[in-house]
């Protein structure tokens, strides 16, 4: 990989990255979360995997974000709301614990693998010229990979049903006296 491309394309990633945590508005976050995307995207044509870059600009930066301006507009997130009052108590310390949690597992896993994260490229499958590669990443991902599959769908699966359960609205009480 040239490292010109990785420098600028790692910038981009990095100031979507902060652009999505520091914005205050929803849109602004939604549309530093598509460049954080797309700078991915530079990153994986840059190390030969164009599935891979055609697959995060489609379904991410096309799909998962447009869902997510939709609920933005759905919900209506143009008041302010109180940060100070917390609607779950202990919601924030129990986040805090969970985070610590999964960057020590993370930590863990790349530091007890038995391969080195090093970033060089490696394929699951030997390809060939008497197999497709698409038929060689399908099996891989269907058997090797099928619980991180699995998880994944269960995962934006979930997201839409919390973006329903968010969308809805608790009635007014003018339209629980326009119902009667």
């Amino acid at each position: 990989m040239d490292a010109a491309v990785f420098i600028v394309a790692a910038t981009i990633v990095l100031v979507g990255a902060i652009g999505v945590v520091v914005r205050s508005n929803p849109v602004h976050c939604a549309l530093s979360l598509v460049m954080t995307l797309f700078g991915i995207a530079v990153l994986f044509i840059a190390q030969e995997a164009h599935f891979l870059a055609a697959v995060q600009v489609i379904v991410y930066a096309g799909a998962i974000v447009v869902l997510f301006l939709f609920v933005i507009m759905l919900l209506g997130v143009d008041r302010a709301e109180d940060l100070s009052v917390d609607p779950l108590p202990g919601q924030r310390s129990a986040s805090i614990i969970a985070g610590i949690a999964v960057g020590g597992l993370l930590l863990a896993a790349i530091f007890s693998g038995a391969r080195a994260v090093t970033g060089v490229r490696s394929a699951n499958g030997a390809l060939s010229d008497s197999e497709e590669n698409i038929v060689t990443l399908a099996r891989s991902l269907f058997t090797d990979y099928v619980f991180a599959f699995e998880l994944t769908s269960a995962l934006l699966v979930i997201a839409v049903v919390g973006a329903v359960v968010l969308a809805r609205r608790a009635p007014r009480s003018s339209d629980e006296e326009a119902g009667q």
